[in-house]
């Protein structure tokens, strides 16, 4: 910007303000090129009070740097997301094989029960099937499986759920918690609803955490998900 031009916008404009130097560097990029004295007389407050002023190049240089160490942070999380999602990957794929290998509903539990707790940190677990077809899990008794109509009372309060056919994670209601781990159960902290079958139609494996923060609203639920997936077809199996 030379003399006559900055005379030209100041008689027609009036005085130039930070918004008209921001736009003219903005469209001059090289203007410092042609002036890098200035680089060296211009001196900028330091962001911190009571320190001494810094060059441009200085700033220059420190705003650099936070933006590398900002990068260099994100590139940490993306990293430590990649290794929880290969080690839930890994988990998954020992669960497939152990169902795969499951001889009878009574192994499928089994399967579920040492899964659930030892992979996936469940401190209870209970999985409400809403098929009557499937005699072999009708006659087995554990506090893991229960046996129970679609129509029924006690289910009136997860029809959005079965509605909706997703998994859902967070606190659920205090008569869902009395429900699937025992009237009382204050202990249960978060919980995890996975829908079995298409459109739920198997019912649904309840996961529970004493950990109010394990299962919570914003969280992926694609494993889960896949979770289910695994369940439903073990149970079509038998």
């Amino acid at each position: 910007m030379n003399k006559q031009t900055a005379r030209g916008l100041d008689a027609e404009l009036g005085p130039m303000t930070d918004a008209d130097v921001v736009d003219y560097l903005q469209h001059n990029p090289d203007f410092f090129e042609s002036h890098a004295a200035l680089l060296g007389k211009l001196r900028l407050p330091h962001h911190e009070r009571g320190a001494a002023t810094v060059s441009l190049v200085e700033r220059q240089v420190q705003v650099l740097r936070d933006k590398n160490q900002a990068l260099d942070q994100r590139l940490h999380e993306f990293v430590d997301v990649a290794r929880a999602n290969d080690a839930l990957t890994d988990k998954i794929h020992r669960l497939s094989c152990r169902l795969i290998c499951a001889r009878g509903a009574a192994q499928i539990i089994e399967t579920l029960e040492s899964a659930l707790r030892d992979d996936f940190g469940a401190s209870d677990w209970l999985l409400v099937l809403t098929r009557a077809d499937v005699p072999q899990l009708a006659r087995i008794v554990s506090r893991h499986l229960r046996i129970a109509s679609r129509d029924a009372a006690e289910l009136k309060t997860f029809d959005t759920f079965f509605e909706s056919s997703r998994p859902r994670c967070g606190q659920i209601r205090d008569s869902q918690r009395d429900y699937l781990f025992g009237e009382g159960t204050v202990e249960i902290g978060s919980a995890a609803l996975v829908p079995l079958g298409p459109q739920a139609s198997f019912g649904l494996l309840a996961i529970g955490s004493h950990d109010a923060n394990r299962f919570h609203p914003t969280m992926s639920t694609d494993f889960l998900a896949r979770i289910g997936d695994l369940v439903s077809a073990a149970i079509g199996e038998l």
